[in-house]
Order: C-alpha cells, then structure tokens, then sequence
C-alpha cells in the first residue's frame, strides 16, 4: 500500500538519481535466487546521502505515525534495514531493536538483538521487498516474543504477487514508501528508460522467476 503519490515520486527519484536502483535490460543482474533481472536495489547506499537519508527517514516515521500511531519499539528486519530502522527509531524518539535472520549459534543465542517486553507495540521497518519471505521470518520471531506487531513500513517493494500472498497469509500489513509501478513511470519520465525497455522491465515483473531464461 502506497500512502502518499508524491512521496513515491520523490522516493522513486532518490533512488534512481544515486544509483540505489540500476536499471539494465540488456545486461540483467543475478539474483541470489537465480533469477536473472533488469533491475538491481540496494536500499544501503541511501545511507552514504544525508539528504536522501534524511528524507527516508522523516517520511517513514511519518508514515508509520499515520498508519499506526507512535509504537513502543521500532524493529529492523537486519541487515539492510538496521540503520534505517534506528534512524526512524531515534526520529520518533523510541527504543529500537533489530531481528537477525536465525539465533545467534553462540553466547545468549539471541535473535533479537536489543531490549523488548511482552505486550509492547511494534512496527517492522525494512529496506526493500521483493517475496516477503525473510521480512516475515522476522515477524514471526517477533511474535514468538509475545509483541503486537502493528505491520511493516518499508522504503520499496517490487510488487510481487507472492509477495502479496504471503503477507496476506500472515496477516501483516504492508505499506511502502515507493513501489515498482512509481519507479517505471518516474524512471520513463526523466528519461531513465526508453519505452522499449519499459516493456522489458513490465515483462520481467510479470513472471521473474522464468525472464530470460
């Protein structure tokens, strides 16, 4: 769910202009999944652009007031979304906690990392969407230590259906700050793309897992 078109626009923009986003149909990216893809994301470069890190951070702490009301901790699904998770954190002025993808094999075999109790309100902070998967094992985690968790807020998402699916399935809203649709229409806009790699790219969100192949 997209609150704000404008913001989408504008996130879309950031992450077009400092390369968080790259966008290449004709020599496509390989996923840790296998899939082969014309686009690449990686949310972690924002943090090298104080002004770009800084609008992430005010209007995902909006959001999450908007949509939520101000919650007793804010979660980060680690690791991309450590460090924005603790600047939203510290922008709404409350504690902060991350959520590793398994326990930790030694010492107190944590894995949640940071100081929580029974009952509290929790929303999810996470940098990128693509199946959901990994963001939602961080849910669960969370849930096994008995929080609320009132949903997640993440900077973008791809749009999948299973992605839909999932988060469906657990329960568990999503809303994002900029999504594909905003990223392919900002990106034809300012010429980023032409209109026949625009095609391209609708064609990979379509089926991912068998583009290219």
């Amino acid at each position: 769910m997209i609150l704000n078109k404008d913001t989408a626009k504008k996130t879309a923009e950031f992450l077009l202009q400092i390369k968080a986003i790259k966008l290449n149909t004709t020599e496509p990216f390989n996923w840790a999944s296998g899939w082969k893809s014309p686009i690449y994301c990686d949310n972690r470069i924002t943090l090298s652009f104080p002004a770009v890190r800084n609008f992430l951070k005010e209007e995902i702490a909006k959001l999450v007031e908007e949509k939520h009301g101000k919650p007793d901790v804010i979660a980060g699904v680690a690791t991309g979304a450590i460090a924005i998770g603790v600047l939203v954190a510290q922008e709404l002025g409350v504690p902060f906690v991350y959520v590793r993808p398994e326990a930790k094999k030694h010492g107190r075999k944590n894995q949640i990392e940071g100081h929580i109790e029974k009952g509290q309100n929790v929303v999810v902070i996470e940098d990128l969407i693509s199946t959901g998967k990994s963001s939602l094992q961080a849910v669960e985690a969370l849930k096994e230590a008995d929080v609320n968790i009132k949903g997640m807020v993440a900077i973008f998402t791809y749009g999948f259906d299973i992605a839909s699916t999932n988060f469906k399935e657990k329960n568990i809203e999503l809303t994002t700050l900029s999504s594909y649709e905003y990223l392919l229409e900002q990106a034809l806009d300012n010429k980023y793309i032409s209109e026949k790699e625009l095609n391209t790219l609708q064609a990979w969100r379509s089926n991912p897992s068998e583009w290219n192949q």
